[in-house]
């Protein structure tokens, strides 16, 4: 018996709509001077690459296209306080990482992709300089799950990281400013110092909405496993692992939980598409109701509530 949420998740209209609604919201946002046209085009070039990775992937195993639809409406209602040039700069980093680790799956000799990819990760961490805790958790995660550990791709995976680092040591170099560098020397695993402080209302519901997406995806996941092919378990307890240790440093960095939620948000709208694509129960139909009602009040609260961005440009400036 096919419910709401699985006539909206195998609907060819559900893409297009959802589309619709991000821009209407995102105009809204841009009017109102909480974001920028700069930031819708950066999230829009996420959304493009989230649906290239379930297209490359074969995430889900039917016609779907949930993971951009759940992308969409996640990062709508997170941007308020989470659309900031450099959180979606380092989302839009992790995205291509993802999108060429996974297509390394068994390829030992995989070097171009893995240095693309740690390249992006070492782009992510000249914004955000935590980005390098993601580091030896991939390592391990392309040895046990994508199975592609080799020394060569290791290496590749080293040079790649540290190419954007290149460019940044020249400009240091050249001007004398190391204020590029000089987070990258204090870098603390353990910071809750902001509880209280930093950590705004609107940042915490879009972390909380994002986490909660995150738990029920994982949860029916690791439930239903077993009906998916081998590569497809091998990338999704990827992003298990991922999620799990974002969330974990999000706990542990409060101070950093804009960008965390952005990082989180690519994993949380992989799992829950799959959850919402491929079950078709009462309760998960109510669910999925749930999360969308909650989704959509919460999108309307961060922007009733949005702070204008401090600067005196135009709203429609770049």
């Amino acid at each position: 018996m096919k419910r709401l949420q699985n006539r909206i998740a195998e609907s060819r209209l559900a893409l297009p709509l959802t589309a619709i609604y991000a821009i209407a919201a995102w105009a809204m946002m841009c009017a109102l001077n909480c974001r920028k046209p700069a930031e819708l085009v950066l999230f829009a070039v996420s959304a493009y690459l989230m649906a290239e990775l379930n297209n490359r992937n074969a995430l889900i195993r039917i016609y779907s296209r949930m993971v951009s639809c759940s992308f969409l409406v996640l990062g709508t209602m997170a941007a308020p306080a989470t659309g900031s040039l450099d959180v979606l700069a380092v989302q839009l980093c992790f995205i291509a990482a993802y999108l060429l680790l996974f297509s390394a799956y068994q390829d030992k000799r995989a070097q171009g992709k893995m240095c693309h990819a740690f390249m992006f990760i070492g782009a992510a961490s000249l914004i955000y300089p935590q980005s390098l805790f993601f580091v030896p958790i991939l390592w391990v995660l392309i040895g046990t799950n994508l199975m592609a550990f080799s020394w060569r791709n290791f290496w590749s995976s080293v040079i790649g990281l540290t190419v954007p680092y290149w460019f940044a040591g020249g400009y240091c170099a050249m001007t004398g400013d190391l204020s590029i560098i000089e987070p990258h020397l204090t870098l603390r695993f353990w910071e809750v110092s902001a509880y209280g402080s930093d950590v705004t209302m609107g940042t915490a519901l879009a972390f909380g909405l994002t986490l909660l997406a995150t738990a029920i995806g994982t949860v029916h996941f690791l439930r239903n496993s077993y009906k998916d092919k081998i590569r497809t378990r091998m990338t999704y307890e990827m992003l298990i692992t991922l999620a799990a240790f974002t969330a974990a440093l999000a706990v542990l960095q409060p101070t950093y939980g804009a960008q965390l939620t952005g990082i989180l948000m690519v994993n949380a709208s992989v799992l829950v598409a799959h959850f919402f694509a491929l079950t078709s129960t009462k309760l998960t139909n109510a669910t999925f109701i749930m999360l969308t009602t909650l989704a959509l009040a919460a999108t309307a609260f961060n922007v009733l509530t949005c702070t204008p961005v401090p600067n005196n440009l135009s709203p429609w400036s770049l």
